[in-house]
């Protein structure tokens, strides 16, 4: 991390030099910068707090790297040590430090009348107000860069330019030579999709266009985007692949599922290490209500017509089925072993399967149908799956009908 930063702690002392030897031909009023007093005063907090702040840096980086090296890997560091935006923050941190510093060498005297370097203190509140700037950006920054998605994005760039640079020939794309075929002009995921932008440049050109990937697939560079039905000449593709966002990871714009599988990887999580059930109820309760609020809910049919109503667009849509194999399916599969778990999924399960259509039971019914097959397969004793494993439970342990004070009322004395 080191050359970055010592380039501009020469140019902090170069900033210091400049401004000393211009002071002269620029004065300044001492009515915007004060007296000697003053000014000394400024200088030794500004440098007081800019070595405070390098520290931090430093320590935000030490921490960076010491949760990338526990959580993805430890062959990771070197992507974040290279790091340019918290090379450029520290060292315009340690560029106002060394500025300051060098400065109040200048202030000989704090009397009365005694000479103030104005230029030179200016300099040092520019440098105060861009550090101000850079440590809101490195926070930012810090943020986004611990997510996955961005250090496997890093780790991806550095790995694409290497090969570009290793293998300067790509070859030659199959699908170039197809006019049918839209290519996807770089990697990434697709999390937002304009609608009315493609319907209308379809419309414009006269012809029907397929989106391949939907929303959260992920389309590597050079891979088909978009398929083209009719004449594909007049179609504008600028304007169809700047319609189709794609970044380095998935969003909730138009990305439902991907609320899903939070939560699914919130309760995988918990039910790993350390083992934490409750946590793992805790998600499926949200998952059960947005499974809840769908249940009835018509699905839009994937396809898109203009003010004609000629057909232009078609866009493929994750199906019921779909929705509930993602919030149910790896759950089942890493805590069929936990009492508490199991009873919340059959809970939840059969409270959906009262209130969806006749049409969507298959999916939720063969669900509670491996949820069984899942018990028996961990060898629980009948006595023991009977009593515990399958029974509905809507807190996991403590809510089901054997536990709760309404059964006894319904009993009578």
């Amino acid at each position: 991390m080191w050359p970055i930063p010592l380039l501009f702690v020469l140019l902090g002392i170069g900033l210091s030099y400049g401004s000393l030897t211009l002071n002269e031909r620029i004065p300044i009023s001492v009515d915007y910068i004060g007296g000697p007093d003053a000014a000394l005063a400024v200088l030794g907090g500004i440098a007081a707090s800019m070595i405070a702040l390098t520290a931090t840096a430093l320590t935000i980086v030490l921490v960076v790297v010491q949760l990338a090296m526990g959580q993805f890997s430890p062959r990771i560091v070197r992507a974040i040590l290279h790091d340019r935006p918290s090379q450029f923050a520290i060292g315009i941190f340690v560029a106002a430090f060394a500025h300051s510093m060098l400065t109040m060498r200048e202030i000989v005297s704090v009397e009365e009348g005694a000479p103030v370097p104005g230029l030179a203190i200016i300099v040092a509140f520019a440098l105060v107000v861009l550090s101000i700037v850079a440590l809101i950006l490195y926070i930012d920054h810090v943020g986004r860069s611990l997510r996955v998605a961005a250090l496997i994005d890093t780790v991806g760039e550095e790995m694409r330019d290497t090969m570009d640079r290793l293998y300067t020939d790509p070859g030659d794309n199959p699908f170039d030579d197809n006019p049918n075929i839209i290519t996807a002009p770089r990697s990434g995921v697709v999390f937002r999709i304009g609608y009315n932008e493609l319907v209308t440049a379809a419309s414009r050109a006269d012809c029907l266009i397929t989106l391949i990937p939907i929303i959260g697939d992920f389309a590597p560079a050079g891979a088909p985007l978009v398929e083209v039905h009719g004449n594909p000449e007049r179609l504008d593709r600028r304007k169809v692949t700047s319609a189709i966002a794609i970044g380095p990871e998935r969003t909730m714009n138009q990305d439902l599922a991907y609320g899903f599988r939070m939560l699914v990887d919130i309760a995988e999580r918990s039910l790993v290490d350390p083992f934490d059930p409750t946590t793992a109820v805790q998600a499926i309760d949200r998952l059960h209500d947005g499974l809840r609020q769908l249940a009835r809910r018509p699905f839009p049919s994937g396809e898109y017509t203009d003010d004609a109503g000629v057909l232009r667009l078609r866009v493929g849509q994750i199906t019921w089925e779909g929705y509930v194999r993602l919030a149910f399916d790896e759950i089942r599969q890493t805590g069929s072993s936990s009492i508490q778990l199991v009873r919340k999924l059959r809970a939840v399960i059969e409270d959906l399967l009262t209130i969806v259509p006749d049409e969507r039971r298959a999916p939720l019914e063969r669900q509670l149908t491996l949820l069984n097959a899942a018990i028996s397969e961990n060898g629980w004793p009948g006595i023991d799956r009977e009593a515990s494993m399958l029974t509905a439970d809507p807190q996991g342990i403590g809510s089901g009908p054997k536990l709760r004070t309404d059964r006894l009322f319904s009993e009578g004395p």
